[in-house]
């Protein structure tokens, strides 16, 4: 295949782009590997008075615990950690469905698409000051291989070498065509070989003090109960950051979010807000705005397939069909959204969707008696007390979700209610996001509330939810298949869609995809989650909107929200 280079600034997702990570993560189960709380920095200061800080509620914690450690899943260290103070080479704009580049400048793929290479851009500096260079992109996606527990995309699944050719080339040599690759590697935060050389054990190193490429990477504040970081002196980006630094106050949940936006406390948040037109906006209609578009993934129901009865696809639909969408969607959603089909995919992937498969999910639809015969065909009788049972052991489960994530803790309670109805005891377990993240990760729990990954294509969405190699063992930390569920005859269409170019190929592979998940009901699809961003123009301006969405607004998703932590200026 002859060379193709593309050049990043009006890329458009095609041949060589197809994939993608992020999420709705928030808070996170490894912070725990950090200092005590209330450490603070050894030779740190606060912010100046009068200094432009941008106060965000990204996180939502009781207590800080000092982690930048940008090789852990995002939910483990501190916002802005993985795109902020660290950076990758590619930004995909979903609102845009195109990459921006970032510490790369170009790419080309080569050798039938077994060969990724990266131009490297020049002139970027560590905030300590030292060139930043394609030896580092190498030694960062070194340090994966050598340790598998901070390969949370499994690069190295598909990646056979990597090379820096020279200061300003990378090259990656693929074992196989992998197209999807493309943002897997391009997504991945790039780690200074010169100061990570000597670290003892990456997996468990907090790097309390970061040197790194992103606008913000002062450590000026640590406290348990805020933080604060000041703009990198050797950014890369001239004129850029505009602010000062970035103040994050702990609130640990939606509720204590929506009374400090409310009072004009926060700058950016990217929260849950009941009645927000009536709460927020018109407090200050001038300077309290919010944009929702529902492209933040979809709020999904999680059954542990390692445990009985939710290894049962009819048990699984059974569930579905008792869940009253409608009444979460107005109840518990604040009617922000829509109630999900059965592919699971929110607004963001319209142009992927498969109407044959949405048709044929009928189990995301209400129906009780459906639903109570086919728990009946599958051998679950309902007892003296009401609660269905077999082999002696009842259908009486806990339903995991995070302490203080009040639509999703409203929303479990209407599941729970609704269950009743089909004989089935659920319950409601609150836990703090560090907690619950664990569980999650770690597939120690029934069931559980949970968010899905936002991505260019629905390859990732899909793999996620359904690619037998992604399974793993409960007790061991799972990325993204928090569910254990492989379906076998998923993964030869993953192969295919790994080496198509063609956009019709790649849309057949896909209708296939989603015609597996709806028959298999891996999961339990609720509502398309929106993507929740609150702001206030009173003190910065610079943030995207409906009229001018130059990018998500929701500080919920990386790297995305890097391109807005660069625009953001005072007023």
């Amino acid at each position: 295949m002859p060379r193709r280079i593309f050049f990043l600034s009006a890329l458009m997702l095609s041949a060589g782009a197809a994939a993608g990570c992020s999420s709705k993560d928030k808070g996170g189960a490894g912070a725990a590997r950090g200092a005590p709380e209330g450490s603070a920095a050894p030779a740190s200061k606060p912010a100046a008075k009068g200094a432009a800080m941008v106060t965000i509620s990204r996180e939502q914690q009781a207590s800080w615990v000092r982690n930048f450690n940008p090789l852990l899943a995002e939910g483990n260290v501190r916002f802005p950690t993985v795109a902020g103070i660290y950076e990758p080479m590619l930004i995909y704009n979903t609102m845009k469905s195109e990459y921006t580049p970032w510490l790369a400048t170009s790419y080309a793929w080569s050798d039938g698409n077994k060969r990724l290479t990266f131009t490297i851009r020049p002139k970027v500096a560590w905030s300590d000051g030292q060139p930043f260079s394609a030896k580092d992109v190498a030694f960062t996606f070194e340090l994966l291989k050598k340790h598998p527990a901070l390969d949370l995309s499994g690069v190295w699944k598909f990646i056979d070498a990597v090379a820096a050719k020279d200061g300003a080339t990378v090259e990656f040599t693929l074992k196989r065509p992998y197209v999807p690759g493309l943002s897997y590697i391009g997504h991945q935060p790039i780690v200074p070989e010169h100061t990570w050389k000597d670290v003892a054990d990456p997996v468990t190193f907090a790097n309390e003090n970061p040197v790194a490429t992103g606008p913000f990477t002062e450590v000026k504040v640590f406290q348990n109960q805020v933080y604060e970081l000041g703009k990198n002196p050797n950014y890369w980006q001239a004129g850029k950051p505009a602010v000062d630094g970035l103040r994050f106050p702990a609130y640990p949940g939606n509720d204590p979010i929506s009374l400090a936006l409310t009072n004009g406390e926060i700058d950016w948040a990217g929260a849950f807000v009941p009645d927000i037109d009536k709460v927020f906006v018109a407090k200050d209609p001038a300077n309290h705005h919010y944009w929702f578009p529902l492209v933040g993934g979809t709020a999904t129901l999680y059954p542990n397939t390692t445990k009985k009865p939710f290894d049962d696809v009819r048990v699984r639909k059974a569930i579905s069909m008792g869940i009253d969408r409608a009444q979460i969607v107005k109840i518990a959603a604040n009617d922000y959204t829509q109630p999900a089909d059965a592919t699971g995919l929110d607004d963001s992937y319209d142009r992927f969707r498969n109407e044959k498969a949405v048709a044929a999910g009928d189990w995301v639809k209400l129906d009780v008696e459906r639903a109570n015969r086919l728990l009946d065909e599958a051998g679950y009788a309902k007892g003296a007390d009401g609660i269905r049972a077999k082999d002696g052991k009842p259908m009486r489960f806990e339903i995991n979700v995070v302490t203080g994530w009040s639509d999703w803790v409203r929303a479990v309670q209407i599941i729970a209610q609704n269950l009743k109805q089909l004989g089935i005891d659920a319950t409601l377990k609150t836990y703090d996001f560090s907690a619950f993240f664990e569980a999650l990760q770690k597939g120690t729990f029934d069931m559980s509330m949970g968010w899905t990954t936002v991505e260019p294509t629905p390859y990732n969405f899909y793999r996620d939810l359904m690619s037998a190699e992604l399974v793993k063992p409960v007790g061991e930390v799972s990325a993204r298949n928090w569910h254990r569920f492989g379906a076998k005859e998923a993964d030869p269409l993953f192969r295919e869609f790994e080496s198509a170019i063609d956009p019709a190929e790649q849309k057949r592979i896909l209708d296939e995809l989603q015609t597996i998940f709806v028959q298999a009901a891996p999961v339990i699809p609720l509502f398309k989650n929106p993507s929740w961003g609150e702001y206030n123009t009173k003190r910065f301006t610079g943030f995207p909107t409906k009229e001018n969405p130059y990018a998500k607004l929701t500080p919920n998703n990386p790297p995305e929200y890097l391109l807005v932590l660069t625009e953001l200026r005072p007023r």
